[in-house]
């Protein structure tokens, strides 16, 4: 669950050994025989000088030493050339990790906070978190950034809490309206960064905005909704018309066209002028307000048909002028 800690198995502890001659054991000597005088008259004998065949010894055994220690680097040559290498590092990490962690600086637990709309494994995942990581050569730059590419991610901080732990603290950006860009409908923050596509129909009341660029000016289309008082509820959405204006579709179908300067008054004339003559009602397809002080309305085509057959009819009726 999220900001519970994510616990891995541990390794076997390492443990002192006790026994007399280990480490930290205390040894005492003691000598059941004392020293004999020295007969009166001898000398006390010097250092003895190492004989021929024990410096022959001794340079056996370091050129045996060198010997090993190139067939070793010589096998790890192979070893690298013939992939086995890589093998390894791809189940355990890297040698310098695998000695970390035997030395009990793995990663046994990470505490993921703020995560909500991230599950635990998505979040190691992405910042490439597994069990061939140690804490000790752990990049927590690079874990940062990675988790940073996460759209949902709005800022992150991770620390190294010694010998075994990891801290992940994330603020997630919150839902802030409903973009269709593409024909793809997108969730977007405030700032307007899309977090992820439309998958909850719960976010079907956030606002909704269309065109290019009309993420990222939500505010100023919720400045707009608020100036049109009562009819708040019958504006369905905001399109951002070549990222200058705004066009208002309302529940009914119509578009309200407002102007480029000062479309909040714009949209409260029109919101007086609809309480007034019921506009919402008429058959219209579209309200253009983009010249100030003016009204111009288009009806839909059955209206216009409907409009011209009754001219028709009257200049009939009324005979020639």
């Amino acid at each position: 669950m999220p900001g519970q800690p994510f616990a891995r198995p541990a390794f076997a502890g390492m443990q002192d050994d006790a026994r007399p001659g280990s480490r930290g054991a205390v040894l005492s000597s003691y000598s059941a025989f004392a020293p004999r005088p020295l007969a009166a008259g001898r000398r006390r004998a010097g250092p003895v000088r190492p004989s021929l065949m024990g410096r022959f010894l001794r340079a056996r055994v370091t050129t045996l030493t060198l010997g090993m220690m190139f067939l070793g680097c010589v096998g790890l040559f192979g070893t690298m050339r013939g992939g086995q290498y890589d093998a390894f590092v791809a189940e355990n990490g890297s040698p310098l990790d695998t000695a970390a962690k035997a030395l009990g600086f793995g990663i046994e637990v990470v505490t993921i906070v703020g995560a909500r709309g991230l599950h635990e494994t998505q979040v190691l995942s992405a910042a490439g978190i597994t069990d061939r990581n140690s804490l000790l050569f752990l990049d927590i730059g690079e874990v940062r950034d990675r988790l940073g590419q996460i759209a949902l991610i709005k800022d992150v901080s991770v620390r190294k809490l010694y010998p075994d732990r990891l801290l992940i603290e994330i603020t997630e950006r919150e839902p802030f309206a409903i973009w269709q860009k593409d024909g793809k409908l997108l969730v977007v923050a405030k700032d307007g960064t899309p977090i992820q596509e439309l998958d909850d129909q719960h976010l079907m009341d956030l606002p909704f905005v269309v065109g290019a660029g009309a993420n990222a000016r939500v505010a100023e289309f919720l400045k707009i909704v608020d100036s049109a008082g009562d009819l708040r509820a019958s504006i369905r959405a905001g399109i951002l018309v070549g990222e200058r204006r705004w066009t208002l579709k309302m529940t009914t179908g119509l578009d309200v066209k407002l102007p480029e300067n000062d479309p909040e008054s714009a949209i409260a004339q029109f919101a007086r002028a609809a309480r007034d003559s019921h506009l919402l009602d008429k058959d219209l397809v579209s309200i253009d307000l983009r010249v100030p002080g003016r009204m111009y309305a288009r009806l839909t085509e059955e209206a216009a048909a409907v409009r011209a057959e009754a001219f028709a009819r009257f200049k009939k009726k009324a005979g020639p002028t």
